[in-house]
């Protein structure tokens, strides 16, 4: 069952539900990428690592404008263009005018979530210019024509089989459940894309102002080939992306890489600094870099500065329990998902309406801060997006006036003792399953569609404490 991005959100969490291959894929993938990053922490002081990248990216957040006017500086000295876009509609106007006035005729891509959050390949498709994803995981969601749905693992989602199945459709290839085999044949139908590319496009995991120089992850090397092979190179960089020196960038890189897929360092640790030189056998012969706002000043001005810190290692959605159970396409058509994409997408969109369940899509358990290598407080910020959207669309009469009343019921002893009595024992009445309650009755049934209740405690904490108080009290007196 494929999840319908469009669909309203409770639709969404339903198919996803419903999905028990989608479950086990995601049980498989996230429970493995959790194990490895608790041991490459546990492997050197992953406390001091993270107090680090943390004061790495304040300290850029804080400088944000002086950085921004050194790197494109640096940039220029090196002999790059430089494009600053406001919003997704300029960022992609920029690209095209680009591959327009260089006749491009075909593109490649390095994985990108700020391309995928600006919709880059739709509007180059439109355009009529191929554009073709050259990450394993996003050439196979390209293949499928589907969103990717997880920020370093867009195609956690599918199994093995699923893969298989679709390159014996797309592909042509033989039934194969050899990841090698399945490997082998995107390489070799990448290569030649690489080679026929006019234009390589990719994002940025660090923009280095003191060097102006771009600098990718990637454990394929994908993204050293689309900067290096076509003659037009763009990089689209989120403006919150610059870092001061080039060793923060290597400290980030090392946090990202244990944080993302347990490694000590990604495989690549690619560097660009500008077009090839006199004399030089490789390079593009020009390079551009897109730097783009799209909210992100919004972002600053709301008060969410920390979600800016976010270095897109994905580790709070392998360690969040909503995620693993639904998956990111339950979360909508956005690049980002997750307890990262529950904040960041409700801030970066114009229009607030159309995410406003995400901040609600969360247990508040705090193990997505857990894990974070930069010790971004997500709880705290949906906590506030929820507190934001409250008041800007106040929730419907009914659910107001149970919550009013419930307060006023809470706050008194008398009543809370009286209400927890005929709570109890209206819920030896209804029917049980695994150890709870497993419907409610009105108003209170759509809690029991997709859970059990607990079942009450045979006799409140407050009574427990008077009878052991009591107790505590008659051995003083004896004694």
């Amino acid at each position: 069952m494929q999840v319908d991005v469009r669909a309203p959100f409770a639709e969404r969490v339903r198919q996803a539900l419903g999905d028990d291959n989608l479950r086990t894929a995601l049980s498989r993938a996230t429970g493995r990428l959790s194990e490895r990053r608790s041991e490459a922490m546990a492997a050197i002081d992953g406390a001091q690592l993270r107090d680090d990248a943390r004061t790495i990216r304040q300290s850029a957040i804080d400088r944000l404008p002086e950085l921004l006017e050194q790197l494109e500086q640096n940039f220029l000295n090196n002999g790059c263009h430089v494009h600053w876009a406001r919003d997704a509609d300029e960022a992609t106007r920029i690209v095209l005018d680009i591959a327009r006035q260089n006749d491009v005729r075909r593109v490649v891509k390095s994985k990108s979530m700020v391309t995928e959050e600006i919709h880059l390949n739709r509007a180059l498709e439109r355009a009529d210019i191929p554009v073709v994803e050259t990450d394993l995981g996003e050439y196979i969601i390209q293949l499928a024509d589907e969103p990717p749905s997880h920020i370093i693992a867009p195609v956690i989602h599918k199994r093995i089989e699923d893969v298989s199945e679709l390159f014996q459709q797309k592909l042509g290839t033989e039934p194969t459940l050899d990841p090698g085999d399945l490997c082998s044949t995107a390489r070799r139908t990448l290569r030649q894309e690489f080679l026929r590319a006019d234009m390589g496009i990719s994002g940025c995991n660090f923009a280095v102002a003191e060097t102006g120089t771009v600098c990718l992850i990637t454990n394929e090397g994908n993204g050293r080939m689309v900067s290096s092979l076509p003659r037009i190179y763009v990089a689209v960089a989120g403006i919150e992306k610059v870092v001061a020196t080039m060793s923060d960038a290597v400290h980030l890189w090392q946090a990202a890489a244990r944080s993302a897929t347990g490694q000590s360092v990604s495989v690549y640790f690619s560097l660009t600094s500008g077009p090839r030189r006199l004399g030089h056998a490789d390079g593009p012969d020009a390079v551009h870099v897109v730097l783009l706002d799209n909210g992100r000043s919004r972002i600053l001005e709301r008060g969410y500065r920390d979600a800016l810190l976010c270095i897109r290692c994905g580790a709070c959605l392998n360690a969040c329990p909503v995620y693993r159970q639904i998956g990111g396409h339950a979360y909508g058509p956005t690049a980002y998902n997750g307890p990262i994409g529950a904040v960041i997408t409700p801030l970066l969109t114009d229009e607030p309406s159309r995410a406003r369940e995400l901040p609600f899509a969360s247990t508040l358990c705090g193990a997505c801060r857990e894990v974070c290598p930069v010790k971004i407080d997500l709880p705290r910020m949906l906590l506030q997006l929820r507190h934001d959207h409250t008041r800007e669309a106040p929730s419907p009469f009914l659910e107001r006036w149970g919550f009013r009343l419930f307060g006023r019921v809470m706050r008194n002893a008398r009543s809370q003792r009286r209400a927890t009595s005929i709570a109890r024992w209206i819920s030896r009445l209804l029917p049980r399953r695994d150890g709870g309650i497993a419907r409610l009755p009105f108003p209170f049934g759509a809690w029991t569609r997709t859970r059990v209740f607990p079942r009450f405690a045979q006799a409140p904490f407050r009574d427990l404490w008077s009878k052991r108080s009591a107790k505590n009290s008659d051995m003083r007196n004896d004694a």
